[in-house]
């Protein structure tokens, strides 16, 4: 049995009595009842997940994992594929909007090579998962093979278990790759059967040509490659990418362990959607971080059933939006545990 096959079978379900024990603390509280809305349906989930009435998600990772695509020498970019490894050593520099944020919420950002289309400059913070040197472009066949499908997905696995053993009680997601909208509105196309246009954004901010030639380029790889939506692994390796394989990875990885996963944006709702495609348990191990601009990402929560914490307008993927809502889940977690309840405040309960 591989890697991922072990994996997927210690997924389980979340924990109903840590769950219930969450619920009956929330209701002694010193507020009124359901008056902290949705953070007190996310203290409870996590509880769910970690197997505690008194969960803490004090120890943050953020997965940024970069590949490379053969699909933008279509046109589908605004940005030049050298942009990717120049992002990367930018992330290991600290001076991105991944990392001002999670240092802002306390998170450390684990930047892996996935598949970036040049070899990098060694550098301690960085991993290297390098499947290949970019996928193969996906309007012309397929984006790489099953094995390399596979191949990806157990990298995320092994950085997650990695960085599990360094301590790590929440997870978050995050992506760089020039022209990667364009796998993961195949990937959604593929999996929510929407037209193409439909889950089909700017990414960037290219222009009307540019948006004409990725709906032709996702139109053109579907109907060459006929990915399979009922084989996810078929769908990834059709029209996906590395980092995107590599995120799913990290997702399985940390449903398999119990720890709850802040999903950025687009991208990582394309890995999300493999991850729950391949084993729909790991669903409810995730939090949506936010809802992107671009139209597919809705559409992927929707066929998830996730409700976004965040609608901020953003785009840039990286890991930013789930860097965000990491600071709400912790928010979340902490009244859980540190709030006073009526008994210990002296304050009298509703009549």
């Amino acid at each position: 049995m591989g890697k991922l096959e072990r994996t997927l079978g210690r997924i389980g379900v979340l924990d109903q009595e840590a769950m219930r024990a969450a619920r009956e603390r929330q209701n002694k509280l010193t507020k009124p009842p359901g008056s902290l809305g949705r953070l007190e349906e996310l203290a409870v989930l996590v509880a769910g997940i970690q197997r505690t009435p008194c969960p803490d998600v004090s120890a943050k990772v953020v997965f940024t994992m970069a590949g490379d695509h053969g699909v933008v020498e279509e046109g589908v970019s605004g940005y030049p594929a050298e942009v990717t490894a120049q992002m990367v050593y930018n992330f290991l520099r600290g001076g991105a909007g991944i990392n001002v944020l999670a240092r802002h919420v306390g998170a450390r950002v684990v930047v892996v090579d996935m598949g970036v289309a040049t070899d990098l400059q060694p550098h301690p913070q960085m991993v290297v998962k390098k499947v290949r040197y970019g996928t193969d472009n996906l309007a012309r066949g397929p984006a790489m093979s099953r094995e390399q499908a596979i191949r990806s997905i157990e990298a995320g696995i092994e950085v997650f278990e990695d960085e599990l053993e360094k301590g790590l009680q929440i997870a978050g997601t995050g992506d760089m790759g020039i022209g990667n909208t364009t796998p993961s509105a195949a990937l959604a196309a593929a999996f929510t059967d929407l037209p193409v246009e439909a889950v089909t954004g700017r990414g960037t901010g290219i222009d009307d040509a540019r948006f004409a030639a990725k709906v032709r380029a996702i139109t053109q790889g579907l109907a060459l490659n006929r990915p399979d939506p009922n084989d996810p692994l078929d769908v990834l390796s059709k029209v996906g990418g590395f980092e995107i394989g590599g995120l799913a990875g990290v997702i399985l990885a940390a449903a398999a362990h119990r720890v709850p996963v802040v999903l950025d944006g687009f991208i990582s709702g394309a890995a999300a959607l493999v991850a729950t495609e391949l084993e729909p348990k790991a669903r409810d191990f995730l939090i949506a971080g936010h809802v992107s601009v671009e139209p597919g990402h809705r559409a992927m929560l929707e066929r998830m059933d996730l409700k976004p914490l965040l609608n901020l307008d953003m785009r840039l993927g990286e890991g930013t939006g789930a860097a965000l809502a990491m600071g709400i889940v912790d928010a979340a977690v902490k009244v859980l545990n540190d709030m006073a309840t009526f008994d210990q405040a002296g304050v009298s309960e509703a009549l």
